[in-house]
């Protein structure tokens, strides 16, 4: 059974402990189908305060039990924990709200997600051109959770700035807790820059906390798009999947990370085509051309797990003098977050980005 929520993980406490250590807080991303729990698991142990679920959609979660059966697992050292969801009606976020309450301390209403399906159904960054509508979403939650329940939004920017700020008001009267800001607009692609200059503009203009999206890769930019923009939380999803020890000041995954996450997944079952993406993304810049091909011969998680333990003396030498070591956590079996110890919610997740 998992224990109720402490005030401590409330993200208004997580933002207000990390600002008392002079620093925003750091956030590993909502990302489709990688943030779930064993990589959750993995970069807490790394200096992330806060982490997302994937997407998942309001209206099969509270209306299909199969929904709820698939992708999303929680246990009690899940903590704390922010769930977003994609819905097009309030009704069905604030029901969607209620049924995970018991299991997060907070949820996020995704306003951002480009993809064109996403935007068709009236989700994602189609929500941006629609405030009111998200307002009621806010107020929903609000409603069905109590008031002191964590609602927050993420949102991309539109082509006029002074839009979005509107959008910001609106949602601030309707009683969010605090705004996650992508840097860009639907239209633009990840590999443009994000627009630090518009998320300093939304900071200035918010009454409640704000957290940027994008461009975080290393702990040297979450410092940089800080200082730049003065928010309160810098969020990263790349990055964290190429490294998830950047929060604390490493330069490269340790191969003990890596082979963290491989003990993890294997103690709260991912598909292994999931599994193995994961290790190729943490094993990129510590591997030769050569061994990263070699990763992907493997057929299974045995075969991965073999893999693993096979390049971890060349993973060594690579990361040999790269600071690697530098809040490095050796895995620990004993320690390791067992999924079959805590209670379960389940919900689905479509392919998008947010």
């Amino acid at each position: 059974m998992i224990d109720q929520r402490e005030l401590e993980h409330h993200p208004l406490k997580i933002f207000e402990a990390a600002k008392s250590r002079g620093r925003p807080a750091y956030i590993s991303a909502p990302m489709v189908r990688y943030s779930k729990l064993p990589f959750r698991a993995l970069v807490r142990q790394y200096d992330v305060d806060l982490c997302y679920t994937p997407m998942i959609l309001a209206k099969e979660f509270t209306r299909s039990s199969k929904a709820r059966e698939t992708d999303f697992t929680t246990n009690a050292n899940d903590r704390p924990l922010v769930v977003q969801f994609g819905s097009a009606t309030a009704q069905d976020l604030g029901r969607a709200a209620e049924m995970v309450r018991p299991y997060c301390d907070g949820v996020n209403i995704n306003c951002g997600c480009p993809q064109s399906w996403a935007c068709q159904e009236g989700l994602g960054a189609q929500l941006m051109h629609e405030p009111n509508k998200v307002a009621d979403m806010v107020r929903a939650a609000k409603t069905r959770c109590g008031p002191d329940f964590c609602v927050s939004v993420k949102i991309r920017l539109l082509r006029d700035v002074r839009r979005t700020l509107d959008f910001l008001k609106i949602v601030q009267d309707a009683g969010v807790d605090y705004v996650t800001v992508h840097g860009r607009q639907r239209s633009q692609r990840n590999s443009e820059p994000v627009d630090l200059e518009a998320i300093e503009l939304v900071k200035e203009s918010a009454t409640v906390p704000v957290v940027a999206n994008g461009d975080a890769f290393t702990l040297d930019d979450v410092r940089r798009i800080a200082d730049f923009t003065g928010v309160d939380g810098v969020m990263s999803a790349r990055g964290l999947m190429e490294n998830p020890t950047l929060f604390t000041g490493t330069e490269k995954t340790p191969w003990s990370a890596v082979e963290a996450f491989v003990g993890l997944a294997v103690r709260s079952p991912l598909p292994y085509g999931l599994v193995l993406h994961h290790v190729g993304e943490m094993a990129r810049a510590s591997l030769t051309r050569a061994h990263r091909a070699s990763l992907h011969e493997t057929g299974n998680m045995l075969d991965l797990i073999d893999w693993v333990d096979a390049n971890a003396a060349s993973s060594a030498a690579a990361n040999a003098g790269a600071g690697a070591g530098a809040g490095a956590v050796v895995f620990d079996a004993a320690n390791a977050v067992d999924v079959a110890s805590g209670t379960s919610t389940y919900c689905r997740s479509r392919d998008i980005r947010t």
